[in-house]
Order: C-alpha cells, then sequence, then structure tokens
C-alpha cells in the first residue's frame, strides 16, 4: 500500500471513529471487540460463549436482552471469518440511540484494520470504546535507522512505539599505530582499505534493508555513530542515492549496537515528528506556488474543481480531512429531472436551496459527504487523493481562503 492510500485509509479510519464516538446506547449493550492479528477466531468465539452464560444472568430484563442481542450479533458476524486477517479484526455491535433520541437501530461493523494491530480487547459498555483505533493512527510512519561506528553496525527500524532490529553485525578494524617501520605505510593502507570495505558493507546492506521495489520503504532515515563513520558513509559514493534525500538527521551517540539505537531514537525525536507536518506544507507550498506564478495549473473552489475533475484535469487532489460539503442528488417529481448539489451544512438548511428555479420542492433522493464521494470515485479520473489537516500554517491558509478543496 502505498502513502497516498494509506492517508485515505486512516482518513477513514478516522471518520469511522468519530461516527462510533457518537453513538450512545441504553445500558451495556455496545459490544468493541478486537481480535489481534495472531490470535485465532475459536478463542475469541469460546469467550463469547461464556459471557452469553454470564450475561443471562443479568437482573434486569431489557439490558440483558440487548446484550444478549448483541453477543449474538458479534458470534454470526464472527462466523463469516475462518480465520484471524493478517492485520487483526476489529467488531463494534450494539442496539444505539438514534440522532433525533427516538427509536433505536442495530449497528454491527467489522473490518480488518490498515496495518495490524497487537492489541486485544472485548468490553461491553454504553459506547463503544475506539482508544486502540486511536493509537494506530497516531504513528504509522516508518523510519530507518543505521548505528555505525568502529566495533559494528546496526540496522533497525521505528514505527509508531514499536521498535524492530533489522540486522548487526561486528567488525574488527586494525587501529592507528606508529610501528612498522619501512612497512608503516603498507600497514595503513590495509587500515585504510579495511575501512573502505566496512563502508562498503554497510551501504550495501542498508540498500538490502531500506529499499523495495526499487524505492525506499521508509519516511526518513537517522545515521547515528560515535565516530566519523556515519559522516563517511553519508558522503560515500557506494550510499544508494535513493536513500540520501530520505537523511533526516544525522546524530553522534556515545554508545553503538542496541544503546545506541535506543539513544539515536531520543535524539532524532524532533525530526521524526515532524515528518508529516512537512510533507503537508510541501504539498500546499507547491499549490501556493503555482497561485503565486499564475501559471493556470490550480483550481479551487467546490464547483470548479469538481468540473476539472470530470474532465480528467487533475492530478491531484487537494482536500481538507473536515470539508464540510453534502453532495446531494435531487430529484423534480414533476419533470423527472435529477440535480446534483453541493451544499454546506447552512445551506442544507435553506429551503430555496432545495427547491428549482421556479420554487418547485425537490426530493432528496441521495445524500452522502462529498470526502466520501471522493474517495470512492477519486480513481476514475486518474487523479491522486491528498487529505490535509488545518494544524500547519500553510493547511489553515488553504482551507480558509481556498474553500478547503483545490487540485
Amino acid at each position: 500500500m502505498d502513502v497516498n492510500e494509506s492517508n485515505i485509509e486512516k482518513w477513514k479510519i478516522r471518520r469511522l471513529i468519530k461516527s462510533l464516538n457518537a453513538a450512545k446506547g441504553n445500558g451495556t449493550s455496545m459490544i468493541s471487540l478486537i481480535i489481534p492479528a495472531k490470535d485465532q477466531v475459536a478463542k475469541a468465539n469460546k469467550m463469547l460463549v461464556e459471557e452469553f452464560g454470564t450475561a443471562s444472568n443479568i437482573k434486569s430484563t431489557t439490558n440483558r436482552q440487548s446484550v444478549l442481542t448483541a453477543i449474538t450479533s458479534t458470534r454470526e458476524r464472527l462466523k463469516l471469518y475462518n480465520k484471524t486477517p493478517p492485520n487483526g479484526l476489529v467488531i463494534f455491535c450494539g442496539t444505539v440511540i438514534s440522532e433525533e433520541g427516538k427509536g433505536e437501530k442495530k449497528v454491527t461493523i467489522d473490518f480488518e484494520p490498515f496495518k495490524p494491530i497487537n492489541t486485544s480487547l472485548y468490553l461491553c459498555d454504553n459506547r463503544f470504546h475506539t482508544e486502540d483505533l486511536e493509537a494506530l493512527l497516531e504513528e504509522d510512519e516508518k523510519y530507518g535507522f543505521i548505528v555505525m561506528d568502529g566495533s559494528g553496525s546496526l540496522f533497525g527500524t521505528v514505527q509508531g512505539n514499536a521498535r524492530e532490529v533489522l540486522h548487526k553485525f561486528g567488525v574488527d578494524l586494525p587501529k592507528k599505530h606508529g610501528r612498522g617501520g619501512q612497512s608503516a605505510m603498507r600497514f595503513a593502507r590495509l587500515r585504510m582499505e579495511k575501512r573502505h570495505n566496512y563502508v562498503r558493507k554497510v551501504a550495501e546492506l542498508s540498500t538490502q534493508h531500506f529499499i523495495t521495489n526499487d524505492k525506499p520503504n521508509i519516511s526518513g532515515l537517522v545515521l547515528a555513530g560515535s565516530a566519523d563513520f556515519k559522516n563517511e558513509l553519508q558522503k560515500s559514493e557506494m550510499f544508494d542515492q535513493r536513500l540520501t534525500p530520505k537523511i533526516l538527521k544525522v546524530v553522534d551517540v556515545s554508545y553503538g549496537g542496541e544503546n545506541g539505537f535506543n539513544q539515536a531514537i531520543l535524539l532524532a525525536e524532533d525530526a521524526l515528528k515532524n515528518v508529516k507536518f512537512v510533507q503537508e506544507k510541501k504539498l500546499v507550498g507547491k499549490f501556493f506556488e503555482e497561485v503565486a506564478q499564475d501559471t493556470g495549473k490550480y483550481i479551487f473552489g467546490v464547483e470548479d474543481t469538481l468540473k476539472a475533475l470530470e474532465m480528467g484535469a487533475i492530478d491531484t487532489l487537494v482536500v481538507y480531512e473536515n470539508l464540510d460539503v453534502e453532495r446531494v442528488t435531487l430529484k423534480n417529481n414533476s419533470s423527472g429531472e435529477e440535480i446534483i448539489k453541493h451544499l454546506s451544512s447552512e445551506k442544507m438548511e435553506d429551503d430555496s436551496e432545495l427547491r428549482d428555479e421556479n420554487g418547485v420542492e425537490l426530493e432528496i433522493r441521495e445524500k452522502q459527504t462529498l470526502t466520501d464521494w471522493l474517495v470512492e470515485h477519486y480513481k476514475d479520473y486518474g487523479a491522486s487523493l491528498e487529505f490535509i489537516t488545518n494544524k500547519s500554517q500553510e493547511g489553515f491558509q488553504f482551507f480558509k481562503g481556498f474553500g478547503g478543496i483545490g487540485g
């Protein structure tokens, strides 16, 4: 999954979390179930059977009934999976009080998250528990580390709060010494040759670990070490040129190996935090540059952007993630024609927007947020879709000044 797709998956989960957090239920009839990748479905099923037995003893009739119904629905949903998907399985099930407060509706959601989830959870409560899903979103960028000094090297990755050592090896390099008489030059040459071979080995291994399918598999790279080796590696011609732009920071650590890895993570923390932020600034900066130079290669505003999208003229579609626009399909019952309008929530309340020019009231056939529609259809028009937040100055400016959608 490339970066673009994973950003869209993250946006979908964010939206799901928002709707799940808004849902409230009566009693404790809302089940949140998370099965990690390495667990078995049968184990979860067995636990639900036991819970069913326990729930049969609940005193309150209505509460007992709704809990038993929720457990049964969850078990029915589990039957669709004969084994846990590679990234784990998340199920939310329960009876939710509808938004207007009238009546209740049953909700069952099951999906495989976009990256492996390691926590197992089973809770019956009056709300859905989405904390573990939020943790999935927090940090999904993967960063590479190379810790290199005179005694050996270590290759590792950090993703969120999980760190992994990919490979480490030791090396025995000759020290500098002033002995040897007439052979001193030869010793010095052998020493330089061994250092050169060591740098070459590290450069080859970095390509092996951090490049897949001809492109880097990490968002950033940190070089660490106690001596000058890390700088030699960075300047070396043997170091893969595809990795050079990914170098975020070069840090000095006082140890090698795993201790050095831990220290490097702490020292590089500020550089890692800013990567997503920098990507967003770059993307919106490129848009502003086109506007400033008046190249005519930019477009903004809902209607103009969608027209350009339908013509296939948009290469990158930039959308503010909480865009407040609904795509509404209206039908004129007398003439039978359908009209599509894009309305903000304010305009949705304005009655005149839901009438045609003759004042005839139009029937709402379909209503969907514009961001949902774009996620489903952007590929049909050959565009790529990027979501931005309003947390960076550029992002905020784009949202306020350009209506939060452009290309």
